[in-house]
């Protein structure tokens, strides 16, 4: 008698047979091998994606952590050890006490319930596999792009494309009917406004602080060092309660989906493995974007790193209250650019922040096209392999 694979799903409508799983939309047909049969393989890929989802946490440390240090440094109020050990170790409690809000906007941006597990598990890879794949990218050109744009990307493309574009909350009815932002449009505004918010922030900031320092001497500079130590701590502490849910979110998604839990909680184990992750790339580089931040924009002196850490975290941790995913390089870049601004504008470097802004743009699809492209690898090996 031949091995039969139930399909979970309520959408699946056919028996599947012959080691062969399979959506009767004809969209998704995964393979697999004969020598798997006697293995939980939602059990593996469930571990494959832990594993995964910490990888890309440990890049955002190297790609988008790492930006938090890129003032103090550039202002000289630290060294690069003291500036790695200090926010990697606030970086560290931010996921632990700054709560879930934003995990749960990002563990409901896709839905996949009604999906076989196999299946919403591989669509998460893939997805995420975009992800790192143009973090990565960008972290070897040394251009800061977003790693919360590269996610929302990679998962909403691998999405469309294995299963439709109807298991992706768009949320643009609720937005028309009732005034609510809600998935992928919650998503967008979060990321659109929150540069916005950083430029005009920092620029009225640092307006307000020379008027306050009109008359200090220049001995001034070293107790304005002296405050980063506080000030790059509340930064490091609301990245990680920002960024690290990110991958908490998606790391619970996997388990619910999974059938390991019966609801979108995140677990104690998921917060301190996330946290651990992203101190870790934290701890482990980024300093070609760090150059870029630091001095390619704008030349940091103590008050304008100041003012940039003031901004940057007041603005990531308000929106880490109401669940809003926000990119810190996106916030800390333009706070820069703002605090520049209101000092001398033809000082700021703008072909520099120019080139930035375009890799913003084209994050969202590039991580997506990365996604789609190994969606259709995995189908082709596993027909191969089948």
């Amino acid at each position: 008698m031949r091995p039969q694979w139930a399909c979970r799903g309520s959408s699946c409508g056919v028996v599947c047979r012959d080691n062969t799983t399979a959506l009767d939309n004809g969209r998704l047909t995964a393979s697999l091998p004969f020598f798997l049969l006697n293995m939980d393989v939602v059990l593996i890929l469930a571990v494959v994606a832990v594993m995964i989802v910490l990888l890309f946490d440990y890049t955002n440390g190297f790609n988008d952590a790492a930006n938090i240090v890129a003032t103090v440094i550039a202002s000289h109020a630290m060294t690069p050890a003291q500036a790695v050990l200090i926010v990697g170790f606030f970086e560290f409690l931010g996921p632990l006490l700054g709560g879930t809000a934003v995990a749960n906007t990002i563990g409901s941006f896709i839905t996949l319930g009604d999906l076989e597990a196999t299946v919403s598990l591989t669509i998460i890879l893939c997805g995420l596999a975009g992800a790192i794949a143009w973090n990565l990218l960008t972290w070897w050109r040394g251009i800061p792009s977003s790693s919360s744009h590269a996610l929302v990307g990679g998962l909403a493309g691998a999405v469309v494309v294995a299963v439709g574009a109807d298991h992706v909350a768009w949320g643009f009815g609720e937005l028309f009917q009732n005034g609510h932002f809600t998935g992928i449009t919650k998503l967008l505004l979060a990321l659109v406004l929150s540069p916005l918010a950083g430029f005009w922030a920092g620029f009225f900031l640092h307006r307000l602080m020379l008027f306050l320092l009109r008359g200090a001497k220049p001995t001034i500079n070293r107790n304005l060092r002296r405050v980063q130590f506080l000030t790059a701590a509340g930064l490091a502490f609301s990245h990680g309660a920002n960024d690290a849910q990110k991958s908490m979110g998606i790391l619970t998604l996997v388990l619910l989906v999974g059938g390991f839990i019966h609801e979108f909680a995140v677990p104690f184990w998921v917060m301190l493995a996330c946290a651990t992750s992203i101190t870790l790339g934290i701890m482990s580089g980024g300093w070609r974007i760090v150059r870029t931040l630091g001095f390619a924009i704008y030349k940091v002196r103590p008050l304008h790193a100041l003012d940039s850490q003031l901004t940057s975290a007041g603005v990531i941790f308000a929106a880490s209250l109401v669940g809003a995913p926000v990119s810190t390089t996106h916030v800390v870049a333009t706070s820069i650019m703002g605090i520049g601004a209101s000092e001398r504008p033809k000082a700021v470097r703008w072909a520099k922040a120019e080139e930035i802004s375009i890799t913003w743009l084209i994050t969202i699809p590039g991580a997506a096209m990365v996604a789609i492209t190994c969606y259709f690898m995995v189908q082709m090996t596993m027909k191969l392999i089948g």
